[in-house]
């Protein structure tokens, strides 16, 4: 597969696993947290054994380890994502989830012990300027966006760790691994902290169906195995997708009001995810956006 069409694929995956919000937020009316996600997961996870039986037979016990730490962080993620969604409109989650945008290039910079790009640190600032902007149209800090931000912190350590895996492992197996163990730790945390039961109405079945087939069976399968042919870098840029799917969404199907403080938010949200990739259209183009000796501290690494 060549870096075009992976990422392509990535595009794909991410605009799908955008929909798992909406699909989530309908879903959790009489469903609890974990309980949501284990019938997700585990019903992705079948579906996948029955198509995929032959490639699981011959798994290795170092992808079984590593899927497992990737289901592990994706479990943590989806946690937190859901317990803010029940209070905060999916369009502020998806936003403020997927800053991990910067998070990826910036924890990459210090991981290879190396200063992070200039186009990355103007991200932050813009970033944190539609933060600010969102905070303030809530008067504050809610816990749900408290939640958001710690999501976006636990999908950046997923990226990365994906990335790592996924250039040493057979991505496609250990997408799978990655859902079964997601599915088993949602179970058992669900029998813990929750009553678990089966979905109670025809909606919440159709809901949990397109989680599992759309947004996992697709999503989070095959995101290991476009990884593979790209980097940790490129695939954090391709998060901008999410917010700006999740906020239409949002818009339109479950009517959630957005004041003219909160859009202007997002729109600088939603710029500073698009700022790498407009920072890199113009150096290609051969202009300087910032004098080499003006900001040292931002140098390229």
């Amino acid at each position: 597969m060549t870096q075009k069409r992976a990422e392509i694929l990535l595009a794909s995956v991410i605009a799908a696993r955008a929909t798992s919000l909406l699909f989530s937020k309908i879903a959790m009316n009489g469903m609890g947290i974990f309980n949501l996600l284990a019938a997700r997961f585990l019903m992705a996870f079948v579906l996948l054994a029955v198509v995929f039986f032959k490639r699981l037979r011959h798994i290795k016990r170092h992808t079984l380890v590593r899927g497992a730490i990737m289901g592990g962080l994706f479990f943590l993620m989806l946690s937190t994502e859901l317990t803010g969604l029940k209070s905060t409109p999916s369009s502020t989650v998806s936003l403020l989830e997927n800053t991990a945008i910067i998070l990826v290039p910036m924890a990459e910079a210090v991981l290879r012990h190396k200063l992070p790009k200039a186009a990355t640190a103007v991200s932050a600032l813009v970033a944190i300027g539609g933060v600010a902007l969102l905070t303030g149209q809530s008067g504050g800090f809610t816990p749900g966006m408290v939640l958001a931000v710690m999501a976006a912190v636990l999908y950046a350590a997923a990226i990365i760790t994906t990335d790592r895996f996924s250039h040493e492992d057979d991505p496609l197996t250990l997408g799978i691994v990655q859902v079964g163990t997601l599915g088993l730790l949602a179970l058992v945390s669900s029998f813990v902290f929750e009553a678990p039961h089966l979905p109670q109405s025809g909606t919440q079945w159709l809901m949990i169906a397109g989680l599992a087939v759309i947004c996992t069976g697709f999503g989070f399968t095959l995101q290991p195995v476009a990884q593979s042919h790209t980097t940790a870098q490129r695939a954090g840029l391709f998060c901008a997708l999410s917010p700006a799917c999740a906020t239409l969404l949002g818009a339109a199907v479950l009517r959630e009001h957005i004041s003219v403080m909160g859009m202007c938010g997002i729109a600088l949200i939603l710029l500073s995810l698009l700022v790498p990739q407009l920072w890199q259209l113009a150096e290609k183009k051969g202009i300087t956006l910032l004098p080499r000796h003006a900001v040292p501290a931002v140098r390229r690494a």
